[in-house]
């Protein structure tokens, strides 16, 4: 499985259209998305799933006056049930030995976050259309497993965290044994590194996209809470604590660059999993969840020393994440491979 930051042929995004998603704030989303999209086709293809030919041109417009490149976006016949493609879409492998570089598709099985919201049947068979259409192989490891939930650096070595892989509503047959064999069987990982407990507010029981990020082979980004009295703190120091023991592929320690979380989000009382940590990585853009509070600042200039070459661009995701995700979580790449 490749890094996000090698290059893409396109980035994949699944259009919102499921307002209890967003309660009381989904009329400002599809503005949310086009901006994301704009982005992108900046410097790939933008390949968007749709319900139907109706859909596709309610979101031609939007993304025409959102300034998109349209000669970069492409619709695909999929209807979803919601919009986390991170989660529900196509993840790519490459073989890129010998002559003949393959890009296949690994189609794990999706429940919507241990079945927390049905029904999940249409993004389930997402990765299967896509693979049909294109014409590339499938592989189905037969076992849950979302986008989200790893992080790879394109050297053999994994992220993830216990409280997602290892729950039993997800592969409760399965211990952390069995479940490293399937990474590494179908993620051609040979290093898996176990973080634990994920931020407050996250509906998906600690997704890796909200903690730790791998933002070159050597190095991560992870989330950090000064306030020791916040919910975050305990919790986050003890993810810190296992990556400062932690070792990548070839036993070198990680290089650890720290990130304040945002100041804390809520919805009718509720918090919500707002992190820095769940930027995307485009050819010529990192893109970067900002929040109207006083870390964003500090977290853009951190994203652009650790980018020189790309543009970081901080996308307003305060109302994008009472979704309970943000910019990671509705985007899938696709590696590019020589035709």
């Amino acid at each position: 499985m490749p890094a996000e930051w090698e290059r893409h042929e396109a980035t994949w995004l699944s259009w919102p259209h499921k307002e209890e998603s967003w309660p009381g704030a989904f009329e400002t989303i599809p503005g949310v998305f086009a901006e994301i999209a704009r982005e992108l086709s900046m410097s790939e293809l933008v390949r968007i799933n749709v319900a139907d030919e109706d859909m596709a041109e309610d979101v031609g417009i939007l993304l025409k006056d959102a300034g998109a490149r349209l000669d970069r976006i492409r619709f695909h016949f999929n209807p979803t049930n919601d919009a986390w493609a991170r989660d529900h879409g196509p993840i790519y492998l490459v073989r890129d030995s010998g002559e003949d570089p393959q890009r296949v598709i690994v189609d794990w099985g999706y429940n919507a976050w241990g079945n927390k919201y049905p029904p999940h049947d249409l993004d389930d068979v997402v990765p299967a259309r896509i693979a049909a259409e294109s014409r590339e192989p499938l592989f189905k490891p037969g076992i849950v497993l979302e986008g989200g939930s790893i992080d790879v650096n394109g050297r053999g070595t994994l992220l993830t965290t216990e409280s997602c892989l290892l729950n039993p509503n997800r592969n409760p047959e399965l211990n952390q044994t069995q479940i490293e064999k399937f990474l590494s069987d179908y993620l051609g990982v040979t290093n898996i590194l176990w973080l634990g407990d994920g931020i407050s507010g996250d509906d998906t029981d600690g997704h890796i996209d909200d903690l730790t990020r791998f933002v070159s082979a050597d190095t991560v980004v992870t989330m950090i809470e000064e306030d020791p009295h916040d919910e975050n703190h305990l919790p986050l120091q003890g993810n810190l604590r296992r990556l400062k023991q932690m070792r990548d592929e070839r036993g070198e320690p990680l290089k650890i660059v720290t990130i304040q979380m945002p100041e804390s989000i809520y919805f009718d009382g509720e918090r919500l999993p707002a992190s820095y940590a769940n930027f995307y990585i485009a050819n010529e853009a990192v893109l970067v969840p900002i929040y109207g509070g006083k870390h964003d600042a500090q977290a853009l200039e951190t994203f652009g020393n650790l980018f020189p070459g790309k543009r970081v661009k901080g996308i307003d995701c305060s109302r994008l994440v009472w979704g309970l995700g943000a910019i990671h979580c509705i985007t899938q790449q696709q590696p590019w491979v020589p035709s």
